[in-house]
């Protein structure tokens, strides 16, 4: 079932090989998490379940708490956005991570289900060409028709069109989608739809779940690692992958795309742009954080990035579970701990601007 939109704001370089961004630097002073006391917490177990994009940094999440407060074990588990959304809303995890905000439908059914943006991310589209190593420049239009079997052939006149100067060989592409309910692809389709509202997005839409269009030998795979192997093993793949994910492709020999923005720019997932594009939408982020970062206008902004949410039911079983649950979050948005160049350049995210870090720590107060 194609999810409800909510307001969505309108269709608003190269990484270095060390893929350890600068992330203070992007922001320039104007955003990064304000400073913040960290509640003491009671000790005992969080457990964590959801985005497999977001995973790696709640692994080093979880490593860095634990040494400032060792009475606290978080327990973390990468089953996609959707398991994760589902896991707080019935309790059975504290927290759900998730790459996708919450629906209405959800926010109707459980009203008591918090949204709290953590961190900035944002999504690769990859790709394995055999001779081919270039960054190629695509449109969301271009992929559209990739991933709905219009265009089968690397070196379709659509693509080679788009890339003078590069030789693109005859050889089938394999479109590569998430076969488990993932946030990911909730931020593929949503620019698929955003880019080609006539074509995806008339016909497909977008959601944590999909029915992918029946293109020539498309393959579902579980995860970001499982898109990542699939593209390593299938020559003429093309797949959408989460860029905590970025070191793993490249040792995997995957090449990745620069993506035509709402400004009609060509650009990489590099500190800078993603940064650009976060910060047009700063002060249009509402106080519980639900939206759509999805194909901005941003001058040299790049078109796929999202805010990366904790799903947290405010109303917990006991004071303390509460209090456990307060304080890990408060310590992951806090610049001085969780929200830190130290933990997110290890995985090419960015901080959170101090203002939606400060919507972000009135909503984790709610949490009793």
């Amino acid at each position: 079932m194609r999810m409800p939109r909510v307001k969505r704001m309108a269709p608003a370089c190269l990484l270095a090989t060390s893929v350890a961004l600068m992330f203070s630097a992007a922001f320039a002073g104007s955003a990064g998490a304000s400073k913040s006391a960290v509640e003491t917490p009671s000790g005992g177990t969080v457990s964590e379940t959801g985005s497999t994009l977001l995973y790696p940094l709640f692994n080093l999440w979880s490593s860095g708490y634990s040494e400032k407060y060792p009475s606290v074990t978080i327990q973390t588990a990468g089953t996609g956005s959707g398991t994760g959304i589902t896991d707080a809303t019935e309790g059975t995890a504290n927290i759900g991570a998730s790459d996708a905000y919450l629906p209405p439908s959800d926010l109707e059914t459980t009203p008591t289900l918090l949204n709290i943006p953590l961190a900035i991310s944002a999504q690769l589209v990859t790709y394995n060409i055999t001779g081919v190593t270039a960054h190629l420049k695509l449109t969301g239009k271009v992929i559209s028709n990739i991933y709905q079997g219009k265009i089968t052939n690397w070196n379709n006149s659509a693509i080679s069109g788009l890339n003078p100067g590069v030789t693109l060989p005859s050889l089938p592409i394999v479109t590569l989608h998430r076969s488990d309910s993932s946030g990911d692809t909730f931020l593929f389709s949503s620019f698929l739809s955003d880019t080609d509202p006539n074509g995806w997005g008339k016909t497909v839409g977008f959601n944590t779940s999909l029915t992918f269009p029946n293109a020539p030998g498309a393959l579902g795979e579980m995860g970001n690692s499982g898109m990542v192997a699939g593209c390593k093993a299938t020559p003429g793949c093309i797949a959408y992958v989460g860029i905590s994910y970025l070191t793993q492709a490249l040792q995997s020999g995957l090449s990745y795309a620069s993506l035509q923005n709402g400004d009609k720019q060509f650009v990489l997932p590099a500190a800078a742009s993603i940064a650009a594009e976060a910060a047009a939408f700063t002060k249009k982020t509402p106080a519980n954080g639900t939206i759509s970062l999805i194909y901005g206008k941003a001058k040299g902004g790049y078109p796929i990035i999202n805010y990366e949410y904790a799903i947290v039911n405010d109303k917990q079983s006991s004071s303390s579970t509460a209090k456990n649950i307060r304080s890990v979050l408060e310590w992951a948005v806090n610049s001085a701990d969780g929200n830190n160049p130290t933990y997110l350049a290890q995985v090419n995210f960015q901080a959170l601007p101090a203002s939606v870090a400060a919507q972000s720590l009135k909503q984790i107060k709610n949490i009793k």
